[in-house]
């Protein structure tokens, strides 16, 4: 089997625990040759090449995607020029600041003769492909109302940030993971209400967002607070003939800050405890029932990078879809003074 060969630029919690881990269990067709960075935090890995000169890893031939995981501020600077050394590139969320940046990245990767891609690894978070599972099962009817919510009980971060940041602010470090599951799942809204706020006061930290997506008759909220000392459920869905609630996030996250990495027995599987529930009416009356999680994976992003690198299948990510993203995120952030 043709191996894809990877380097990284940057060498953090991005790379450590939510890139390397996963492509270790696909070791058979992908291969880490090189990280650059300019510090080694994190204990290295056996057979990678460290390296604090970025040429090492634009020059070399044998190495075909670079992949970016700095802080989100720099994406645009290495994804350029990563493109322009030739190399497919995939670049962390948020995938740029603007969207002129984006568009500019993905002109260049044509013109280039390769490809730039969002990593959107949480399209396979087990919560949501569960959602779809219920969805296109048909027993909700169809569909009314969507609710998501990602939230914390963090608020130290925003009281210890004193000034805005578009870049980094709570809606694109966060959004851009449920507005890319609505965008790959639901396409292009029809129309969008945004509510964006600075809880803590004007010019602070963006630290709440609610957006409002509708999809003809279907409303999709993507919702988020750092102020939740209880999470909402991950996931509320009603249609005509019921409703699903899936209470617990997908579970890798949580397993991999314990250091409890893929390929070991249970990682990222919810308990029977964690199921959500389904209520719905048919011909033969009421019915509620737990349905069992799907199993989430992040490492099938990287088997479709796979494919379409050495196949020449279809990307995952889609320009279209990144950009749209890009689009909401500036229009949302805009609403704050």
């Amino acid at each position: 089997m043709e191996k894809l060969v990877i380097g990284y630029i940057g060498n953090g919690k991005s790379t450590n625990r939510y890139h390397v881990p996963y492509v270790l269990t696909r070791q058979d067709k992908i291969k880490i040759k090189s990280i650059y960075a300019r510090h080694q935090n994190w204990k290295p890995i056996e057979g990678v090449i460290y390296t604090d000169h970025l040429d090492d890893l634009l020059n070399d031939d044998e190495i075909q995607v670079i992949v970016v995981t700095t802080p989100s501020q720099f994406h645009y600077e290495y994804a350029k020029k990563a493109i322009l050394a030739h190399k497919h590139c995939v670049v962390e969320k948020p995938f740029c600041e603007t969207y002129e940046e984006a568009k500019e990245l993905f002109d260049l990767a044509h013109e280039n003769h390769v490809i730039v891609q969002c990593y959107q690894n949480r399209r396979f978070d087990s919560d949501f492909l569960t959602v779809q599972k219920v969805i296109e099962s048909g027993k909700l009817g169809d569909l009314l109302e969507l609710e998501m919510h990602f939230d914390y009980y963090r608020p130290e971060i925003p009281e210890n940030i004193h000034e805005f940041s578009k870049v980094n602010s709570y809606l694109y470090g966060h959004g851009c993971h449920t507005l890319d599951q609505v965008i790959s799942y639901f396409g292009k809204p029809d129309s969008i209400h945004f509510d964006v706020r600075q809880l803590l006061g004007e010019g602070r930290f963006n630290d709440y967002f609610d957006l409002d997506l509708y999809y003809g008759t279907l409303k999709v909220s993507v919702k988020s607070s750092y102020f939740r000392v209880k999470d909402r459920p991950s996931f509320i869905v009603y249609g005509k003939k019921g409703m699903f609630e899936k209470a617990k996030k997908d579970k890798q996250e949580e397993h991999l800050k314990l250091f409890y990495m893929p390929g070991s027995d249970g990682f990222g599987i919810d308990l029977p405890s964690d199921y959500g529930t389904l209520v719905y009416y048919d011909e033969n009356g009421y019915h509620e029932e737990k349905v069992v999680s799907e199993v989430g994976d992040y490492a099938k992003y990287y088997d479709a990078l796979y494919e379409t690198i050495i196949n020449g299948k279809e990307p995952l990510v889609t320009r279209e879809q990144t950009l749209l993203q890009l689009e909401i995120l500036e229009k949302g952030i805009s609403t704050l003074r």
